[in-house]
């Protein structure tokens, strides 16, 4: 593996409740950064607001430790890191027309094939640890998924009729990912952005976004150099949102 940290120090088992929780153990006990936890399966497995997440045998489990000497804030982005990593790596690798999602996902012909969890262990404004979990569909059919998300989701295999090989997938993204994450350590988190946002086709498209207090309607605008969506309603205003889940409108 062509890193300098990343992966250097890397925890397989057949399964887990969660790559990230024990990420997070390993972390406490004093891992270094670039420590990557990998699982066949998660049998608690979990994405955004507490959501379960389905990690099937065949899909890509990992989490993987980081201490970025950043404000809690800019380390919070860090899920744009990953995201382009995996962006990146499936178009230039496998061919996939991908796409990124706001606020952290990764699509390929406008269905969910990877998805992105940040914790972050904080003191004050002091970032102790931040745990970055990913889940790639990979190795599967989407037929293994449960009903609630099938319709809505995508795998390596079925976009590419055959299998792949997961250590080198795996490989790959660790790679990319730690040339992406020095890259944003060193130049700041705009060069990153104007990167991601060549994969974000849901700018200039009506989106609706929800959280647990309102649901808006509007043209997704912009992703601002805080990470937060830029959205123009339906009566012309702007709203600037740090967090909710991104979908398409109906046409």
């Amino acid at each position: 593996m062509h890193t300098k940290r990343f992966g250097r120090s890397v925890f397989f088992s057949r399964k887990v409740k969660s790559t990230s929780d024990w990420a997070k153990k390993l972390a406490k006990m004093g891992a270094e950064e670039g420590t990557v936890t990998v699982a066949e399966t998660q049998t608690a497995g979990r994405g955004r607001l507490g959501r379960e997440w389905a990690s099937p045998r065949g899909g890509l489990w990992f989490s993987i430790v980081l201490q970025p000497k950043l404000k809690a804030s800019e380390a919070a982005k860090l899920v744009f890191v990953a995201s382009l990593a995996v962006a990146e790596v499936l178009h230039k690798k496998f061919g996939l027309r991908t796409e990124t999602k706001w606020p952290n996902d990764v699509q390929v012909n406008g269905k969910k094939i990877c998805g992105i969890l940040a914790e972050m262990n904080t003191k004050g404004q002091r970032v102790n640890s931040i745990i970055l979990g990913i889940g790639v569909n990979a190795n599967f059919a989407d037929d293994v998924l449960p009903e609630s998300v099938k319709a809505h989701a995508t795998s390596i295999e079925k976009e590419l009729g055959k299998k792949i090989r997961l250590e080198s997938l795996l490989k790959e993204l660790l790679e990319k990912m730690e040339t992406i994450y020095d890259a944003y350590l060193e130049r700041g988190f705009a060069p990153l952005l104007e990167q991601w946002k060549k994969y974000a086709e849901f700018l200039g498209r009506i989106v609706v976004i929800a959280d647990q207090e309102e649901t808006l309607n509007g043209l997704a605008l912009d992703v601002d150099l805080e990470g937060a969506l830029m959205l123009k309603l339906e009566d012309g205003t702007r709203r600037r949102i740090l967090v909710g889940d991104l979908v398409f409108a109906e046409p």
